[in-house]
């Protein structure tokens, strides 16, 4: 018997949140290992063998090792076709890419306050910063103003493509990108997605399906009692 597929994740991780949509939308079964960040076991010697950057998510699928979401989303999209995640349509595959990319690089790693303050700290040790530290709610201020701008770029895009989700009436790649990026702000920083009204109907959307309700952070084996 083929063992399951595992992915190592963490719960309020909107990366793993991408990769947990595509699993359930392809139907398939998986191992859920959690990971938690909060007391450092990313950074665990056996965890570190899998994923030497100490980041979730990870799939492990045999001896085939995966730890970027955009990687493991593609992959799964190849092994398992159906049903698929990016339309033929070259103008609406580019416009799904277009998404992930704003997202994955433009959004989601300014709204890790972690790694922001990390960075800082890392600056004022080596002191390349002759400036103070910025506070907790300068940095906040600052995640907010790269999630804001974001969102200001992907609804100029969508607004003309859109239907019932982002690039059609069909799910694909853009909208595990969208709806784990619009449920991770909203949690981890009380932002809300109702200025961008494209942005907003597509997320009312994806409250309507159950691949997407049972992948948010809350519904998650690690997430805390309370969160349930």
């Amino acid at each position: 018997m083929k063992a399951k597929l595992k992915l190592y994740s963490y719960w309020r991780s909107s990366r793993g949140h991408r990769v947990r949509i595509a699993l359930s939308l392809k139907g398939i079964e998986y191992e859920y290992i959690p990971v938690n960040l909060l007391k450092g076991e990313q950074f665990d010697p056996d965890f570190m063998k899998i994923n030497p950057m100490g980041t979730v998510p990870a799939l492990v699928d045999g001896e085939v090792v995966i730890t970027d979401s955009f990687a493991i989303i593609m992959y799964l999209d190849e092994k398992y076709p159906e049903p698929p995640l990016l339309p033929r349509d070259l103008h609406k595959r580019a416009l799904n890419h277009q998404v992930a990319s704003i997202i994955s690089s433009g959004i989601q790693p300014h709204q890790n306050l972690a790694d922001f303050l990390r960075f800082f700290f890392y600056l004022k040790k080596q002191k390349l910063k002759s400036k103070p530290i910025a506070g907790r709610h300068e940095s906040i201020a600052w995640v907010n103003n790269a999630i804001r701008k974001g969102y200001t770029a992907l609804e100029k895009l969508l607004v003309n493509c859109a239907g019932k989700y982002a690039t059609g009436d069909e799910i694909y790649l853009a909208d595990l990108f969208l709806v784990a990026q619009v449920h991770g702000a909203m949690i981890k920083f009380k932002i809300d997605v109702e200025p961008y009204p494209t942005l907003a109907k597509c997320y009312e959307s994806y409250k309507e399906l159950s691949v997407f309700e049972d992948a948010v952070a809350a519904k998650q084996p690690d997430a805390p009692a309370l969160m349930i």
